[in-house]
């Protein structure tokens, strides 16, 4: 849809009639205020100047021209915008964003991107807008935002030629949230790809081995580093920081021999960095601490003084030598050097820890608690529970005096009398030059530094990953890169100037913990207020000019009806709030308020955002230019026949090529879905769950039990007794018989935290949080059985302890209450849980694989109606059996199935579990809170909070699921679970034959895609094998499976075709019965029919397999490759055609 204003065409024809019209009115002298104009070699110039040349504009000949050209382009264009009232189509604004992108004016970019993204309904087809909107984002750090917009250039166009540009900076931005996992996978995409990028290869392979020691893999960045070293013209900023990090590590950790050898590599590498770099302040101050760790104390002052001289005042540095100063027996000099480094950073929780122990060292407890107490509300603070402990014993020495433990806000002073005059003197002056130079108190420190002994470091620094900014027009502070572990001293990403595209000033990074996707609100202030309104124009009425309101769903042009047979996704209205944003004053535009759009764009306002808290609902913007190639959109009905399919999408060309998704052609990216509406009423929060009471085993097999089950109204259902009335025998799943069968099968161990069901602490038992942290390793089944019963026998002691210290029942409830105050406090005892126990192998466990064939069919491990029986290769965990081995407290956190399936769980017991479901409609606001909280929905673990869901309106069923019970989840349904006592489960997944288990594992099929996660269940594969086996009644389903084949089936075509056309040839290679599904070896999406293979590979009969894309990107011209066929044209057609609706019973009956 667009607006029915003025076009480009039409606008190029009013520049050259306004340029004849000048030279009249110039000529007649009538001419004061005049439209500028463009010539139409300038409008030449400006064809295919879009979003995708950021960051290559300057490394082109004519740069500077093109930047004059720009300029006046868009005066040219908000002249005329102002000429049409605002009444132009909506191209013209996303040119104008994309113009003063190159421009690097982010504010004006980000106005005409959201007046774009408001009057085209299908802007999200426009890759070239998408990724000029997520550069925006990306310059203000709203992560969350541009995270978004790149995923969705991405989805929408797998080949976008940038696409080495935004795996780079999601690698980046996924590295700041803590996601390590996905940080690496987008790094690794970067490197393979072969097309020109800001960043060098090797600045990659840094980030790569920078990510590695972020991770504490400390050996796996050591060699990643040592590997880098080895390459050859190795630039000279690279190889200093590389030579940094290893010095650093080396200082920190255990990487070589005893401490003094350790010592001796840091400072060797350090002083080699140094000659590389000597205007490091970085190494410096780490070469200070090294020293000082040796007892080279004036080596160590030399060192912190360069460092201080090289870069901008550092509060570790100035820590540092606050601890130099107390271990030299000299308090106030330290407390001077502590206050320097508590100004530079209020949040610097060592130095506040340090400053407390001098004040304690100088029997001042009143101020060391307020030092403490400012310490642990720092979020870089490791040991708060410690600090507590600490506080609570002076509190006893200073008792009665309760002023001393006043908040950190109060306006009481912290310190003493003499820490207060030098607090006063040091207030942070600037130069002539508009540079910020050293506190009076740290000039008055440098200038009677003394220095006799050697310096013991109190505390583990928490070093901070600098980024400077390279361009000229920005002078920009340092900033942090990378959030660190607590304790962990070896995080630092040093400065690489080049690298300062990437990552600026994060102190107001929006981050998770801010509360989730920042929508940057940036009010620009345009010189010509007259355009300015304009732009504000259409602006949603229910927004009030300084605030932002909650707006409805977004995107309500695009909304697509949600029937069962239609692949779409519902828009979400992500619930965010404000955080301040890191802009550059001296390059600031100012603009009026720009009110949302209707739709729920978020915006910037950049003078609120520091204070203000707003939550709001808001969707992502993006786009799509007439220049830039769009998805093509080739309506061919499922009822075609193969020949008029293959006639359709003959000549598609390679625009056709890389749009490999099954969602219909003309929906937008999948979003999670938005909580459903209205409400539910807070008496409503705790349904009752459906449960079914089973007497005798025909009521087992009764054909309503399945509807009942498989009823998307029913999220989850309880079928109490089915052991009881089929006679199975669960003891052949219990721990004696296991070990006795196979005592040497492997168990995967997850070490975890003892907590109550309801609740999930953090370590330190001071917050309830949502991360669940559990660490893995292995063992067999001979083990963990000795580990559950010895923890059982330990249990029963406990518990005859306990019982000889009661002397009545009150006792009994006091002394319990007691105690589940301090499970709730730490510490936690640490518990272990046996998870994914392979069962698949038939010879190995034939009598318990036999004794689960007495189940109903629906409930089977392998059925004709189960879709998962239909993939024709295991699955382990879905169409296998998997057997968790369980004590008290064991968890299985939060989670849906694989690709949404449904699945089967019984309890062998003897002990209860306890279960908690949300329905599959709720998983969007599930999945906000995991953002929020800075973790992924579908890789991390993570254990809700039942009170932030009880706030969000989110209904959770809660039940006991006994010995001999079996839990049926049903498709999409979210659950976690945990042990009451000791016991084993069994579970498995399912999928019936139906248009909603269909439907939802294509929607999370789609969403893994666009989140870069892979599909455990391969949809395409498994489609076409539907159409060989089964016969399909229902309609909605049918439509669904057919689309699918006929999506492919034209994707095939397509690419045969072209490969054929450009000379490649396509080699036969076929596919034996049981072969699992192709997955690409670098993205991990599934690849069907026709396989990438390297030459190598292939060659040596591995087959490295890579999908289209990612061929191209790593080969351009594919010469690296061959192209192997699975399956031949006719055959595929013959499936297609013979594929059809057959008539259900009833209707053939009737």
């Amino acid at each position: 849809m667009k607006s029915g204003g003025l076009s480009l065409p039409t606008a190029t024809a009013t520049f050259h009639d306004d340029e004849n019209k000048m030279a009249a009115e110039k000529a007649s002298g009538d001419g004061e205020e005049l439209t500028p104009s463009l010539t139409i070699k300038e409008k030449e110039s400006l064809d295919g100047l879009d979003s995708r040349l950021f960051g290559f504009l300057s490394l082109r000949d004519d740069g500077d021209r093109t930047k004059t050209l720009l300029g006046k382009a868009v005066h040219c264009y908000e002249s005329l915008i102002v000429k049409a009232e605002g009444k132009v189509e909506s191209d013209f604004f996303c040119q104008l964003g994309h113009f003063n992108l190159l421009l690097e004016d982010y504010s004006k970019a980000l106005s005409a991107y959201q007046r774009y993204y408001s009057l085209q309904s299908d802007y999200w087809k426009n890759a070239a807008f998408l990724y000029g909107l997520g550069l925006v984002y990306f310059y203000y750090n709203a992560f969350h935002w541009a995270i978004k917009a790149f995923q969705e250039v991405l989805y929408v166009d797998p080949s976008f030629c940038r696409a080495k540009e935004i795996h780079l900076r999601l690698g980046l931005m996924f590295k700041v949230n803590t996601d390590y996992e996905s940080s690496l996978k987008h790094f690794r995409l970067a490197l393979i790809d072969c097309n020109p990028c800001t960043l060098s290869s090797v600045e990659i392979q840094f980030h790569i081995a920078h990510l590695y020691e972020t991770q504490r893999k400390y050996h796996s960045a050591k060699e990643a580093y040592e590997q880098l070293l080895q390459t050859e013209n190795l630039p000279v900023q690279v190889k200093a920081i590389v030579l940094q990090q290893l010095g650093w590590m080396h200082h920190n950790m255990d990487l070589v021999g005893d401490r003094t050898t350790k010592e001796r590599y840091a400072i060797q590498y350090l002083q080699k960095s140094l000659e590389e770099d000597p205007s490091s302040g970085q190494s410096w101050y780490y070469l200070g601490r090294c020293y000082s760790s040796i007892g080279k104390v004036q080596d160590a002052f030399i060192s912190y003084r360069q460092s201080i001289d090289k870069s901008e005042a550092s509060a570790d540095t100035w820590c540092s030598i606050g601890v130099l100063y107390q271990q030299q027996n000299q308090p106030m000099d330290a407390l001077q050097a502590y206050i320097c480094a508590v100004q530079l950073d209020h949040g610097h929780a060592v130095a506040w820890m340090d400053l407390g122990t001098l004040y304690e060292s100088c029997s001042q407890p009143g101020d060391a608690i307020k030092c403490y107490l400012n310490a642990t509300r720092s979020k870089s603070c490791s040991n708060t529970s410690t600090l507590a402990a600490r506080i609570k014993f002076l509190q006893g020495l200073h008792k009665g005096q309760s002023s001393y433990l006043t908040g950190f806000n109060n306006e009481q002073p912290l310190f003493s009398t003499e820490s207060n005059k030098y607090l006063q003197t040091s207030k942070i002056v600037k130069n002539q030059n508009g540079h910020h130079s050293l506190p009076a108190t740290q000039e008055d420190v440098l200038n009677h530094l003394s220095l006799h002994s050697h310096i013991a470091t109190s505390g583990e620094q928490k070093d901070i990953a600098l980024v400077k900014e390279s361009k000229p027009s920005r002078k920009r502070s340092l900033g942090s890169e990378t959030s660190m572990h607590p304790g962990n001293t070896s995080n630092s990403c040093p400065g690489i100037k080049r690298l300062s595209n990437y990552v600026h000033q994060m102190t107001g990074v929006a981050s998770p913990n801010c509360g989730g996707f920042v929508s940057p609100n940036l009010a620009i202030e345009d010189k010509n207020h007259q355009l300015s309104s304009l732009f504000a124009k259409n602006a949603n009425d229910n927004m009030d000019t300084g605030t932002c309101d909650k707006v409805s769903n977004c995107y309500p042009a695009v909304h697509i009806k949600t029937d069962n047979y239609v692949f779409s996704s519902p828009s979400s209205s992500v619930s965010i709030a404000t955080s301040p944003m890191s802009t550059d004053q001296t390059n600031i535009h100012t603009v009026t308020n720009f009110s949302s759009p209707p739709n729920g764009l978020p915006i910037i306002n950049g003078e609120e955002l520091e204070n203000s808290q707003t939550s709001i609902n808001v969707d992502l913007p993006r786009v799509n230019h007439k220049s830039h190639p769009q998805i093509p959109s080739m309506s061919v009905s499922i009822y075609s026949n193969s020949a008029e399919v293959l006639k359709a999408c003959r000549n598609v060309g390679k625009n056709g090529l890389s749009n490999s998704h099954i969602l219909l052609d003309k929906c937008p990216p999948p979003r999670p879905p938005t909580s459903p509406y209205p409400p539910l009423p807070k008496e409503k929060l705790n349904p009752p769950t459906p449960s079914i009471y089973l007497e005798n085993k025909r009521d087992a097999f009764f054909p309503p039990l399945h509807q009942f089950c498989t009823n998307p109204k029913n999220p989850v259902t309880v079928i109490r007794g089915l052991a009881g009335v089929l006679k199975l025998d669960l003891g052949l799943f219990s721990t004696k018989t296991l070990v006795e069968v196979n005592n040497e099968h492997m168990v995967e161990v997850r070490t975890q935290l003892l907590q109550p069901a309801e609740e999930n602490w953090d370590p330190t038992g001071t917050k309830k949080i949502w991360r669940y942290e559990s660490n893995s390793s292995h063992t067999t089944i001979a083990k963990y059985a000795q580990y559950q019963a010895s923890s059982f026998q330990e249990s029963l002691r406990e518990e005859n302890e306990r019982k000889t210290q009661l002397k009545d029942y009150s006792d009994n409830e006091s002394i319990s209450s007691e105690n589940s105050g301090m499970k709730r406090k730490g510490p936690f005892k640490t518990i272990k849980s046996g998870i994914n126990i392979d069962l698949s192998d038939n010879k190995k466990w034939k009598l318990q694989l036999h004794e689960l064939t007495k189940l109903p069919a629906f409930v089977r491990v392998v059925s004709a109606g189960n879709l998962l029986s239909h993939v024709g290769y295991t699955i382990l965990g879905m169409n296998t059996v998997q057997l968790y081995m369980q004590v008290p407290g064991s968890r299985i956190p939060g989670h849906q199935e694989n690709n949404n399936f449904c699945c089967v769980n019984i309890n062998i017991g003897p002990g209860d579990c306890e279960w908690f479901v949300v329905p599959e409609d709720y998983w969007g606001v599930l999945n906000d809170f995991c953002e929020k909280n800075n973790l992924n929905f579908l890789m991390s673990s993570w254990w809700p909070n039942l009170e932030d869901l009880y706030q969000a309106n989110v209904p959770v069923y809660r039940f006991i699921q006994r010995p001999g019970d079996l839990v049926w989840i049903n498709a999409g349904t979210v659950h976690w679970v945990q042990a009451i006592g000791w016991c084993n489960n069994i579970a498995w997944n399912v999928g019936p034959l139906t248009a909603c288990q269909y439907k939802l594992a294509v929607e999370r099929y789609e969403w893994n895609k666009l989140q870069n996660v892979k599909s455990v269940v391969p949809m395409v594969h498994l489609s076409w094998n539907m159409a060989r086996n089964i016969k399909v009644s229902d309609p909605k389903l049918f439509e669904m499976v057919k689309y699918c084949l006929l999506k492919v089936l034209k994707q095939c075509q397509a690419l045969r075709e072209a490969l054929l056309a450009s000379g490649k040839e396509v080699l036969w290679h076929g596919r034996s019965k049981k072969e699992p599904a192709s997955y690409c070896n670098i993205c991990e999406v599934e690849v069907f029919n026709l396989l990438f293979v390297t030459n190598e590979s292939n060659s040596k009969k591995t087959y490295e397999i890579h999908c289209h894309d990612c061929a191209q990107k790593s080969s351009r011209n594919l010469e690296n490759f061959v192209v192997l066929e699975q399956y031949k044209m006719e055959d595929l057609i013959q499936i297609y055609d013979q594929f059809t609706l057959v008539p259900s019973l009833s209707s053939s009956s009737s």
